[in-house]
């Protein structure tokens, strides 16, 4: 907790001097909506996402597993249909290591490299029946590296709108020597209660494919979502617990029906945006 106060301080300070701007909000945090920024937007956005309790992590036995990841934003609509995001990304892990005796507290807080998002939209939703937005973003840190596509897709129905993500990435770990591929679908239901406030349900299906030979694992979230929105800034939240996994090479995890390995018991994400 300690490597996280001053990251936080930052941020709250940096959040303080910009609540004068005016936002571009979303509904959702785990699954993009097709809109872009327009040309000429600028927005900052805060990350803050909890991944939270799992039993193990390779060979590590763990308890009371918190992983706090930091992202920040800065987007650039370049045109109506094309905006650019430069990232900040930034992780504080902790847990109880269990393969010790007597067991043992560790905790890290890394700086995990700078990412580059590209969103393009090829299908305004307020022209067709469904929005249409293409995502790439490149991710740089050093000894790791990361290719992220996205197919966005989306649309608003009165007070209701929706919105489905299907991803695929390409991680290179232990210095580049190591390949993970990860394929993502997400899924967002929400409703405007009122000019101020939507309510909604997120769902999300991870899976990781080391060196693309085994389909290692999958894991399931679902739960809700809440958002609020002024003229100049909003937020949204989520909290989703794992309701459904397996882990295809035995059970490390130790769990019948979750997976517990790679993936937590409850993720949690919370978003801020602001606009410059």
């Amino acid at each position: 907790m300690r490597y996280l106060i001053p990251h936080v301080s930052v941020t709250a300070a940096v959040l303080a001097c910009l609540v004068s701007a005016r936002a571009d909000e979303r509904r959702f945090t785990y699954s993009y909506e097709p809109e872009v920024l327009p040309e000429g937007g600028l927005e900052f956005e805060q990350w803050i996402t909890l991944r939270t309790q799992r039993t193990s992590g390779g060979e590590v036995k763990q308890g009371n597993f918190n992983l706090w990841e930091l992202r920040q934003e800065l987007e650039y609509g370049v045109s109506d249909n094309y905006s650019v995001s430069l990232y900040l990304n930034a992780a504080a892990e902790s847990f109880r290591d269990y393969t010790q005796t007597p067991p043992s507290d560790r905790s890290q807080f890394d700086f995990q490299g700078v990412s580059v998002e590209n969103r393009y939209m090829v299908l305004n939703p307020a022209e067709h029946v469904a929005g249409l937005t293409l995502y790439l973003e490149p991710r740089y840190s050093g000894d790791q590296a990361e290719i992220e596509e996205k197919i966005i897709l989306g649309q608003r129905y009165g007070n209701w709108k929706w919105a489905l993500n299907l991803s695929h990435a390409t991680e290179w770990i232990d210095n580049l020597h190591t390949t993970e591929g990860e394929v993502e679908v997400s899924l967002g239901l929400a409703r405007d209660l009122n000019q101020h406030w939507s309510v909604g349900l997120e769902l999300r299906n991870h899976n990781e494919l080391p060196d693309y030979r085994i389909w290692e694992n999958t894991a399931l979230y679902i739960g809700p979502v809440i958002s609020y929105r002024q003229e100049k800034w909003w937020t949204a939240l989520t909290v989703m617990p794992q309701v459904f996994g397996a882990n295809f090479n035995g059970n490390p995890g130790g769990n019948s029906w979750l997976e517990l390995e790679a993936h937590e018991r409850v993720n949690v994400r919370l978003l801020i945006g602001i606009s410059l």
